[in-house]
């Protein structure tokens, strides 16, 4: 029998039929949940799907397109790039989109922070992260294979990112294959002495290797915030003890929370910060796992065996660089700031109208990144949460439910119309569930 020709099944199939036959999504039963949306165009905080039908994009396509999808200055500075190097092996190679993107990244990360390491996503960031903080005490000759990490977590879904990622709905059939790892409270005014206390004497067996957090913002944890001080407390304490200090900051990083990175706002510095996401605003995938001069010296050595042995075909791309290179530059201008800004003052606008609601037992805000807790008990993705998704599909507005909390996490240029739409769907959804 004859196949049907490409441009007529273009013609007479959806994309989300033709998606059916082949194609296996992330985070996805496909058995309960078999249709896929299919979107053709982006621009700004704006989704469009086959019919045309525009979903203001909520959560900036998990945190990415931070500058607004397709954004001009960024298409137009990769475009010119690729006429002129395009892809080039990063193990013996150098390239000036790299090096650029080094020279400009190191003036804005911490001051501690001297060496980056390039990867292709934000699971990899903390694999990397998490392999230099334990071959940092291998190569000097110290037993320490126990990494720290905080209850709930998320830090990736790669082995060594699921191993230090304390949500079993992603990692269950895996966790016999995990690497020594032992969790922490986060931190509150309630238990920081306490917890203290027990990290102290814990610690005095000299064989934790490093420490991994979200700072400030655990974000697939229904975006659960601490306070800087109290985890400023448990970083100067593992600092004392020789324990790199990983923040991973690839939800947070590049403006979110209100300053360039989360771990401005703490006092004690990294030793290590992992990076992706919003790196390059959406457009390319890229990761990057900055280190202290300290962290970087311990593999410098004429013992072969010493460095550090990890790569990526894609590792500094040129075009991810360039990308990454324009984002770093949109987000320092003063429009890009004042947007933040503006933002930041409408969600506090909004808090003060629905914190008091009878639906809502709880919200918070960290920069951008607003969250409310809904007083309904739900699975994390069961029925009600898929409701309230459809809730707000079907109204344009694309945001992901974490169980019974919403969150709103949008592009910096999101318009104050979009933003009240948004919160009028939020409204609707608390006044009817």
């Amino acid at each position: 029998m004859k196949k049907a020709n490409v441009s007529e099944t273009l013609v007479t199939e959806s994309l989300s039929i033709r998606d059916k036959k082949h194609l296996w999504h992330p985070l996805t039963q496909h058995k309960l949940h078999p249709e896929m949306l299919g979107i053709v165009k982006a621009k700004g905080a704006i989704l469009y799907d086959e019919d045309n039908k525009e979903y203001i994009d909520g959560i900036a396509s998990w945190y990415t397109s931070a500058y607004g999808h397709c954004n001009d200055f960024i298409t137009e500075k990769v475009h010119a790039q690729m006429q002129q190097l395009d892809q080039v092996v990063f193990s013996g190679f150098t390239h000036e989109p790299a090096v650029k993107l080094s020279e400009e990244l190191i003036k804005v990360l911490p001051d501690n922070q001297e060496k980056l390491f390039f990867s292709d996503n934000g699971s990899t960031a903390t694999e990397i992260g998490i392999k230099m903080a334990l071959q940092y005490h291998f190569n000097q000759g110290r037993k320490r294979k126990t990494m720290l990490a905080f209850e709930e977590g998320f830090h990736g879904d790669t082995f060594g990112a699921m191993s230090v990622s304390g949500l079993s709905v992603y990692n269950g059939p895996f966790e016999e294959f995990f690497i020594d790892v032992e969790r922490v409270d986060v931190p509150t005014d309630e238990n920081i002495e306490a917890l203290l206390s027990r990290l102290e004497v814990r610690l005095q067996q000299n064989d934790v290797a490093g420490f991994i957090y979200e700072p400030l913002v655990q974000g697939a944890a229904a975006m659960k915030m601490h306070k800087a001080e109290n985890l400023n407390r448990i970083l100067e304490l593992l600092k004392k003890h020789g324990i790199l200090t990983i923040a991973d900051e690839v939800m947070t990083g590049f403006g979110k929370t209100g300053k360039l990175f989360a771990s401005e706002y703490i006092k004690t510095k990294p030793d290590i910060i992992c990076m992706s996401k919003a790196l390059t605003a959406g457009l390319i995938p890229m990761a990057i796992t900055s280190c202290s001069q300290e962290v970087y010296d311990a593999f410098y050595s004429d013992d072969l065996a010493k460095g550090l042995f990890h790569g990526h075909t894609y590792s500094g791309n040129p075009l991810a660089c360039t990308a990454a290179l324009a984002g770093l530059e949109l987000l320092q201008t003063q429009e890009i700031q004042n947007s933040i800004q503006r933002v930041i003052a409408l969600h506090e606008e909004f808090d003060s109208k629905v914190k008091n609601h009878p639906k809502v037992s709880r919200t918070r805000q960290c920069g951008i990144i607003y969250a409310l807790d809904l007083n309904v008990k739900m699975e994390r993705y069961g029925n009600l949460r898929d409701q309230m998704f459809k809730h707000f599909m079907d109204n344009g507005v694309f945001l992901r439910p974490l169980g019974s909390t919403i969150y709103i996490s949008a592009p910096y240029v999101i318009t104050d119309g979009q933003l009240q739409k948004i919160y009028t769907t939020i409204e609707d959804l608390l006044n009817k569930i």
